[in-house]
């Protein structure tokens, strides 16, 4: 580890704590419906979409109605994407004359960007048109983190309203999001990164000289666009099959610390947002407390590892850190930096093979998405899970010391616990349970790479990533097949959906609730304690859930690596 690494680690984490409070401010406008700036220019748009919809954006509606509209919405599109993959090959925009996806890669395509997970079991540039990956793709990297933060918004409602029975309208969270926060913010994004020299063109190829003489084709097509809201939608779908690794995706050393900062600004905005709404910010920076010690701490393990390197090749005379997998533009400071970022954040994209990362360092991103998107996780989707676990902390607290279970005003009951462990739950019993399948039926051992404890990893990794709407892959499993595209596309279902339909009835749980003040038997929620309990309910839960599956993959890569044995 050098001081020039660490320089970019603190720096990043202080860049995004002075962002913090603007983006969190502009949404807390949009979570209360209010005006902003934009809206001389774009309300006149929202006012046209929802006449020609005929919603009524101030009909507010009930968790169960708010949950009925949002999964209507995302089986709508994820028909919508299938169709066009499945007829790509008849459809325009196609200058590679790409033929259409096969039913099982459709199937496992749509559902993956449905739920904002990315899963990419394909090539980008080998696979999709350029109409594809912008109708089909690209138009759900929007959709998918706008319903993400509307859930958040449906949550934090539950959390701040007294006595209430609507918990906000979906249909007018997703366009004001998509409208006032997204678009604006990808339009100068795409900007930026088509300065930077990200190709942004309807074109399939060009033709070059290489400097040995021959022809090369080299892909092209709208890659700007989609970057922009990969990233700050956390969804990870590259367009090139090395996705931010690749220089036409990630081309500078600024385009790549631009983008890490893009992967966390939402997330780290709604926790302010949370506070504001709850009428303490101290809430929400308590929370934001907790996500930053998490995420230092996978951040000193990856670093640690990744710059300590292989002791196989040190024996060999090959000194320093491990550079295998890892883009010398970049090197390991930031490729460790961006593993982290990209699991911790649910986003799925890459700038360095994880595959080829140590075993322990590699574990850190698996371990970050097993927590269940908590460390700062998916643009809404973080604080709700987060959220989820702060439920149980408080009662775990309030059965230790005796204290009323409470939290930000609202007592926290049976029903609330019950459901809190019925969206957590979902992870574990999804990933541990494919995963064992997978390791038993020859179909799913006919996927990974490598044999022993490091192939048990590449299995672990795919199914906990497509439950934790991640899309990062350790790239040794070949998914590509009937077998894993549909498993993994169920995966992502539950992962996604199984959470939402839970959480949104605690949201309307808690908004029926009346506001109970502080009292002397109300354990506090703000302070260093309750950061440390949180954090400590995280990883115990997360520890006892899936340490015996880390010790049969990465832990026992590791002592194996220390022993000699490669796999």
């Amino acid at each position: 580890m050098t001081l020039q690494g660490w320089f970019l680690i603190l720096s990043f984490v202080g860049i995004l704590l002075v962002l913090t409070k603007p983006i969190g401010l502009w949404l807390h406008a949009l979570y209360e419906g209010r005006r902003t700036p934009l809206h001389i220019v774009l309300g006149p748009v929202e006012r046209g979409f929802y006449r020609l919809s005929g919603i009524d954006p101030t009909a507010e509606q009930g968790w169960r109605r708010y949950a009925i509209h949002m999964l209507f919405f995302n089986v709508a599109l994820l028909l919508l994407t299938y169709a066009v993959l499945r007829l790509q090959g008849v459809l325009p925009g196609n200058p590679q004359g790409l033929p259409g996806l096969s039913p099982d890669l459709a199937f496992n395509t749509a559902i993956s960007f449905t739920a904002n997970t990315n899963w990419q079991s394909y090539g980008g540039e080998s696979t999709m048109s350029n109409l594809a990956q912008m109708l089909a793709l690209t138009i759900h990297n929007f959709l998918s983190a706008a319903t993400g933060i509307a859930l958040a918004f449906a949550l934090l409602r539950g959390f701040a309203r007294r006595e209430a029975k609507a918990i906000g309208n979906f249909w007018a969270d997703v366009t004001r999001i998509t409208l006032y926060l997204l678009l604006p913010l990808c339009i100068v994004y795409t900007v930026f990164l088509i300065a930077s020299g990200v190709p942004q063109t309807m074109a399939g190829a060009v033709e070059v000289n290489t400097l040995e003489g021959a022809r090369q084709s080299i892909l092209l097509g709208p890659v700007a666009s989609q970057e922009a809201i990969k990233m700050l939608g956390t969804n990870g779908g590259g367009f090139f099959n090395a996705n931010s690794a690749h220089p036409f995706e990630n081309p500078t050393a600024l385009t790549n610390f631009v983008q890490m900062l893009s992967i966390f600004v939402i997330g780290f905005g709604l926790t302010w947002t949370f506070g504001k709404a709850v009428g303490n910010t101290r809430q929400g920076w308590a929370i934001l407390s907790a996500m930053v010690i998490l995420f230092l701490a996978g951040v000193t393990v990856t670093y640690a590892q990744e710059a300590a390197g292989n002791p196989i090749l040190h024996q060999l005379g090959v000194a320093g850190g491990n550079m295998e997998g890892k883009e010398v533009r970049f090197g390991i400071a930031a490729s460790a930096l961006f593993s982290v970022v990209t699991t911790a954040a649910s986003c799925g994209a890459v700038n360095a093979m994880l595959d080829s990362f140590t075993p322990l360092g590699g574990m850190i991103p698996l371990f970050n998405m097993q927590l269940g998107e908590v460390v700062i996780g998916g643009v809404g989707a973080g604080i709700y899970g987060f959220l989820l676990f702060a439920i149980l902390a408080v009662f775990v607290a309030g059965l230790m010391v005796g204290r009323t279970p409470e939290y930000v005003g609202k007592k926290i009951e049976a029903r609330e616990v019950k459901l809190a462990v019925l969206a957590i739950a979902v992870l574990p019993l999804v990933i541990l349970g494919f995963t064992a399948l997978s390791s038993v039926v020859q179909p799913g051992l006919a996927g990974p790479l490598n044999k022993g404890p490091h192939g048990f990893s590449e299995i672990l990794y795919a199914f906990t990533s497509a439950v934790g709407n991640n899309g990062s892959a350790f790239a040794g499993l070949t998914a590509n097949t009937p077998y894993y595209n549909a498993l993994l596309g169920v995966a992502m279902w539950f992962g996604r959906f199984f959470v939402i339909v839970p959480m949104l009835a605690i949201a309307g749980s808690l908004a029926a609730k009346k506001y109970t003040p502080e009292s002397a038997g109300s354990f506090p929620t703000t302070g260093g304690l309750w950061v440390g309990l949180l954090v400590g309910i995280i990883l115990i839960l997360g520890g006892l859930t899936f340490l015996p599956s880390l010790a049969l993959g990465p832990i026992a890569d590791h002592l194996s690596m220390i022993r000699g044995q490669l796999f």
